[in-house]
C-alpha cells in the first residue's frame, strides 16, 4: 500500500472515531445536561420542592455506580477477546433504545422517565470504555494523542450543540411537552447515525498474548488480567496517582455538567434561557477544546489540566453568588472554556501511561474512576439539597473536589508514567 493511501486511511479512521463523539455527545448535552433535567423538573412538579433535583441526583449516582462496577471486567474481557467494537455496539444500542423510549414519557410519569434515564446513562457510560480504548492505536505519539482526543471533544461539542439548537427551536415552536419529547427521539436517531462510520472504518486493535478458546476462558482470562494488574500496581505509581486525582476533580466537572440545568431551574430561571445558556457552553467548548490541545503542547498535559482546575474553582465560587439569569449565561461561557479541554487532555494523558495491548482494561479503570466520581458528587448534592431544601450548600463541596484533585495531580510525574508503560511492554515482549 502507498504511504498516501495509508495516510488517507488513518485520517478516515481518526475522523470516523471523532464522529462517534458527535453522536454520543448529543446524549451528554440533551439528556444529561440541558433538556431532560429541565423537563424532569417540570414533569415532577407535584413532588415537594427540592425532591426532583434530589431524585435526579440519586438516579445519576445509581447509574454511574452500576457502570463503575462492571467497567474494569468488561474492559479486560474486551482486550482478551479482541472485540472492543462489539462491546461498543452493544452498549451504544442500549443507550440509543433507552433514549428513544423517553419519547413515550409524558407529564407526571417521572418514575418511568428516571428508569429510561438510568438505562440510557448506563449504556452511554459503558460504551465510553470501548470508545476511549480505541484512541491509543490511532495515535502515533503523545502529541498526536492530545490532538486526536481534543479533536474528538471539539467534534462532539459542535455536534451536540447543533442538535441542541434544533431542539431548542422545536421546544419554542411546538406546543406543550411535544418539543421536549421529540428532542429525546432526535438524540436516539442522531447517536445511531454518527456511530456508523466508526464501525465501518476504525480497525479493531490487535489482541496481544494468547487468545481464548471459549466464552468461559475469555471471562476467566479477563478476571486474571485484572488480578495481575492489581498485583503490578506498584509499577504504575504515577498512573495510579493520576487516576485518584482524576477521580476527585472529575467529580466536580461531572456534577456541574449534570446538575447545572436543574440548579438553574430551581432558581426559577426561564427554561428556554437555561437551555440557551448550555447551548452557549457547547459552542464555546468546541474551539477551546482544540486550544487546550495546543496549550498541552506548550506546557504539558499536567499543566493544562491544572490551569483548567484553577478556572473551575473560580467558577464554583462565582456560582455560589449567582442570582440573575445573565450570571448563569456568563458562567456557562466560562465553563465552556475549560470543560472539553480538561476532559480531552485527561483522556490523552492517561492514554500515554497505558501499557500497549491493555487499553480496554486500563480504560476500564479510568472509567471506574470517572463513574465513581459521577456517584459521589451528584449523591452529595442530592443529600445536601434534600435535607437543607436549598441547592446552594451543595455547591461548596465542589471546591474540595477541584482543589483536592489539583493537589494530587501535582504529585504525578507524567514522564515516569510513560516510561513505566514502555518498560511493561518491553517486559511482556521478553516474556513471550
Amino acid at each position: 500500500m502507498k504511504p498516501f493511501d495509508k495516510m488517507s486511511e488513518h485520517l478516515r479512521a481518526v475522523n470516523s472515531w471523532c464522529l462517534y463523539d458527535v453522536g454520543n455527545s448529543a446524549f451528554a448535552t440533551v439528556i444529561l445536561a440541558a433538556v431532560f433535567p429541565v423537563y424532569f423538573n417540570g414533569m415532577a412538579s407535584s413532588l415537594p420542592e427540592g425532591l426532583p433535583a434530589a431524585y435526579l441526583g440519586y438516579s445519576s449516582a445509581g447509574a454511574m455506580l452500576t457502570a463503575a462496577l462492571f467497567a474494569p471486567l468488561l474492559g479486560s474481557i474486551a482486550d482478551v477477546s479482541g472485540k472492543r467494537k462489539h462491546f461498543l455496539a452493544f452498549f451504544t444500542l442500549i443507550g440509543v433504545l433507552s433514549t428513544g423510549l423517553l419519547y413515550t414519557v409524558d407529564q407526571g410519569n417521572w418514575l418511568r422517565a428516571l428508569l429510561f434515564y438510568v438505562a440510557g446513562s448506563i449504556g452511554f457510560s459503558l460504551s465510553m470504555i470501548f470508545y476511549d480504548a480505541l484512541l491509543p492505536q490511532l495515535a502515533q505519539n503523545g502529541k498526536t494523542m492530545d490532538e486526536i482526543s481534543s479533536r474528538g471533544y471539539a467534534f462532539g461539542y459542535v455536534g451536540g450543540g447543533i442538535l441542541l439548537a434544533l431542539n431548542v427551536l422545536g421546544i419554542i415552536l411546538l406546543p406543550g411537552t411535544i418539543g421536549y419529547r421529540i428532542s429525546f427521539l432526535s438524540v436516539s436517531l442522531w447517536w445511531s447515525l454518527f456511530s456508523l462510520p466508526l464501525f465501518l472504518y476504525v480497525p479493531e486493535p490487535t489482541v496481544t498474548g494468547q487468545g481464548s478458546s471459549g466464552r468461559s476462558d475469555t471471562i476467566k482470562n479477563g478476571v486474571k488480567r485484572i488480578v495481575d494488574t492489581f498485583g503490578e500496581i506498584g509499577q504504575y505509581r504515577d498512573l495510579f496517582f493520576f487516576l485518584i486525582a482524576f477521580w476527585l476533580y472529575n467529580d466536580g466537572v461531572g456534577t456541574i455538567m449534570k446538575l447545572a440545568a436543574i440548579y438553574a431551574a430551581v432558581m426559577r430561571f426561564d427554561p428556554v434561557s437555561i437551555i440557551g445558556a448550555l447551548l452557549l457552553t457547547q459552542f464555546v467548548a468546541a474551539p477551546f477544546s482544540v486550544l487546550f490541545g495546543r496549550l498541552a503542547k506548550r506546557i504539558g498535559g499536567k499543566g493544562a489540566i491544572g490551569v483548567g482546575l484553577v478556572w473551575y474553582s473560580l467558577i464554583t465560587i462565582a456560582a455560589i453568588f449567582m442570582s440573575r439569569q445573565w450570571h448563569f449565561w456568563i458562567l456557562a461561557a466560562c465553563v465552556g472554556m475549560v470543560q472539553g479541554g480538561v476532559q480531552a487532555i485527561s483522556r490523552s494523558t492517561f492514554g500515554l501511561m497505558i501499557p500497549k495491548g491493555k487499553s480496554g482494561e486500563f480504560f476500564g479503570f479510568y472509567d471506574i474512576s470517572s463513574k465513581f466520581s459521577g456517584v459521589i458528587g451528584p449523591f452529595l448534592f442530592g443529600v445536601i439539597t434534600h435535607f437543607t431544601g436549598s441547592v446552594l450548600p451543595g455547591l461548596g463541596i465542589l471546591l474540595l473536589f477541584f482543589l483536592g484533585g489539583l493537589s494530587l495531580l501535582m504529585r504525578v510525574n507524567i514522564e515516569k508514567g510513560v516510561a513505566s508503560a514502555q518498560n511493561s511492554l518491553a517486559q511482556n515482549l521478553t516474556d513471550q
